[in-house]
This record gives C-alpha cells, structure tokens and sequence, in this order.
C-alpha cells in the first residue's frame, strides 16, 4: 500500500522518455492477485514492455527469466516490483534478500509511505540493515508540505532520498532536491520545481503562434482549451498551487478539485466550432442553448464568457506593451 506498484510506472516512464531508456517492467508481487494487472494496465498507458509469469509463485525464478528476456530483447533497464512486506515477516525478508542476490541489481529502492511517519523510520532502519538499499523513495507526498519523515529516514539508516511520488499520474514523479523539500516544509513554497514543470510542457512553435494571436485579439476559446490541457497535464491542481510560496500553508486543509476545468471544458465543447472561434457572436439564445448542453446554468456561462473577455484583454495589453518596448530597441 505504501505506492510501489504505481511508482515502478511512472519510473518507467520518467527514465523512457527524459533518459531515452528502454526498460521492463517486471512483475514479482505474487500474493496481491491485482498487483499484476495494475503493473500491466500502467505498462499499457506509458506503452512500455511488462514481464510476468501468472502459473508461478517464485518471485526469485520470475526475476531470473526477466533478466534473461532484457538481454534476449535488448531492453536496457529492468525495473522489478515486489511484493510489499513487514520487516517482522522472516520468511518474506528472506525471499526479498534471495531476489537481491538473484539477480545482484545495481540499484535497490526502498518505497515508504510519507503519512506514516515515525513507523516509516524504523521500517526503512529494518530493511536497510536486510537490505542494504541504495536509497528511498517517499510516495504520497501531494497536496500539503509533509516531508518530516523524509529528515528523519535520511539521518537514521543515512541513505539518500533519491525521487518523491506527488500522486496517482503518471507524471507524479520527481527527484529529490533536499532545500525544495525544507522549503515545503517550512511552508515557503517550491518555485524551482513549479518552473520545471512548466518548461516540460511549453512548446516553443505554438507558443509563437499564440502570441501572434493575441496580438491581433484573435486568442479564442480553441487556443483556452489547450491552454487547460497543458496545466492539467502538469500534475494536480493542489501540488502546484503548494509550490508557490505563502501558499501551501494557506491551502493545507482545502480540498481543491482536480475536476475543476471539468464544468469549463464542458461549456466551451457545448458551442460550435465558429463560437468558439468567434465568441463574439454569442448571443441570449446562444449561450441559453450552451448552458442546457454543457449541464451548467446561464450565470456559468455569463460568468465565463466575462472571465475570459477579462483574460483577452490583459493578455493584449502585456503584449502590446512587450512588442512597444522592442520597437525602440530595434530602431536604436
């Protein structure tokens, strides 16, 4: 339960598409009966290989075969998940250290849950001295600025913390940088991993396309539903509202939605593609017609055709006063 499963994937991913790695996943959990069909369905949606034996129930043996089917199929990175155990568990915490001298991994990751707190410090002290890992992943991290437990693990079994899980996406991954995570804690916000985030989704050619738009005023509803996909594709609402400063504290015991786009999206697909292009020409009738479809009332639809009137014109007015100030320049 502590998130190793979903960890693995977004590993996976992470290192397949910034690393350009080619891993496989491996599934060694064979007493939790969902634990392989979850490993697969993440392996479908990041659309990297999955090895599993189903008759079996030798976690050692299954580890060996994906070793062998790595080298046999050119698969640079093999990524195997076992079963969760208590360090209390002799014979489980025997079956683990068989996996380990197995296969010798160059690396051995230690996932703990972050809500546990203390417990999380003396389960990592057990399995280190088991184990010898090479360092800790701390899941369930989103939304506040827990990460006492991250101080903790670090000064007692005195490994490092080397990626922290943020959620459920797949994108819910990332390094460790020690003075982010005291500046979460200390409720100061984590403006550097905010900017990464964003620079990982910008695309340079649409942003130029965009900006001509709206130096023109012809930014529309088409080019507001695209702006939606890249914040949402950025991780949870709640996360990154945590990372800027004097806001985390501020948010801590506020639930915040990650389906609020959801009732904005569902307006903007209710009108026609020449509304959304020309939001000009929504009349009474119009928008009548685009709150029944969109199940939202008139006041909704008012409410956002004049927040987003509001936002085309604030975004002119930056432009313009940007484009002003390179003319002089140029002439100079």
């Amino acid at each position: 339960g502590s998130g190793k499963t979903t960890f693995s994937g977004n590993l996976a991913r992470m290192l397949k598409t910034k690393k350009n790695r080619k891993p496989l996943l491996v599934a060694c959990d064979v007493y939790r009966p969902a634990a392989i069909e979850q490993l697969r369905v993440l392996a479908e949606q990041i659309e990297v290989p999955m090895y599993c034996e189903l008759d079996s129930k030798n976690p050692v043996e299954i580890a060996q075969h994906a070793i062998q089917e790595a080298k046999a199929k050119g698969y640079d990175l093999v990524i195997v998940d076992t079963a969760g155990r208590l360090a209390v568990d002799e014979q489980m915490m025997n079956e683990i250290a068989a996996i380990k001298k197995a296969i010798n991994p160059d690396e051995i990751l230690f996932v703990v849950d972050s809500m546990t707190g203390q417990d999380a410090v003396n389960t990592a002290k057990e399995f280190n001295e088991r184990l010898d890992f090479n360092g800790v992943v701390l899941t369930k991290l989103d939304g506040d600025t827990r990460g006492g437990a991250a101080l903790s693990i670090r000064s007692v079994v005195n490994k490092p913390i080397k990626f922290v899980g943020t959620g459920e996406k797949l994108e819910a991954i990332d390094q460790f940088h020690p003075a982010r995570m005291a500046d979460r804690i200390l409720g100061m916000g984590d403006i550097v991993s905010l900017v990464e985030r964003a620079q990982e989704q910008y695309d340079e050619e649409e942003a130029k396309r965009l900006q001509k738009k709206i130096a023109k005023n012809q930014f529309d509803f088409n080019d507001f539903l695209s702006q939606i996909a890249q914040i949402k594709k950025m991780g949870n609402l709640k996360d990154l509202a945590s990372m800027i400063p004097g806001v985390g504290k501020a948010i801590k015991d506020i639930d915040i939605d990650d389906n609020a786009f959801k009732s904005i999206e569902a307006i903007i697909y209710s009108m026609t593609p020449a509304e959304r292009s020309n939001p000009e020409i929504l009349n009474g009738s119009r928008r009548t017609r685009i709150a029944k479809g969109s199940g939202t009332t008139i006041q909704e639809v008012n409410r956002l055709l004049k927040q987003f009137d509001q936002t085309r014109k604030m975004m002119k007015m930056v432009t313009s006063s940007k484009m002003g100030k390179m003319i002089p320049k140029m002439k100079k």
